[in-house]
């Protein structure tokens, strides 16, 4: 069984070289595909999960990738959630009336100046229909 279990990861190995430590953008792109059709016919796959690891591992280590994850978290939670709010809801600054006040005192929550008070977040809480900690840190 051990032989052949070698065997069988070499195989693997060749026909996925990301699994091998690869780090050619053409190798990551066929882990991409390959994970997608996974997902898709054979969920269950225990490859599925290896592979995916494997694209985590490449994809931390792209400069773009650090330095979008260092920008996100830098954002403070209550204003993450609330960009992701407009973005998926596609409103405007000036949607917020209700619940923070003037586009001005928007754009300064959004910007880091102000900070959304405990009457903001119960406001945006009733909008959504979420949880009033997902704007807490």
């Amino acid at each position: 069984m051990i032989a052949e279990a070698l065997k069988a990861a070499e195989a693997l190995k060749t026909a996925v070289p990301l699994l091998a430590g690869s780090s050619s953008e053409k190798d990551y792109q066929e882990a991409l595909e390959l994970v997608e059709y996974l997902f898709i016919n054979d969920p269950t796959s225990p490859l599925l999960d290896m592979v995916s690891r494997k694209i985590t591992e490449y994809e931390d280590r792209l400069p773009e990738v650090v330095a979008f994850r260092e920008q996100m978290n830098a954002i403070p939670p209550g204003i993450a959630v609330l960009k992701t709010l407009m973005d998926q809801h596609q409103l405007r600054q000036s949607d917020f009336q209700q619940e923070i006040g003037s586009k001005s005192m928007v754009c300064r929550v959004l910007s880091g100046e102000r900070q959304l008070t405990t009457e903001h977040i119960r406001k945006l809480s009733r909008r959504f229909g979420i949880s009033p900690a997902l704007f807490i840190e």
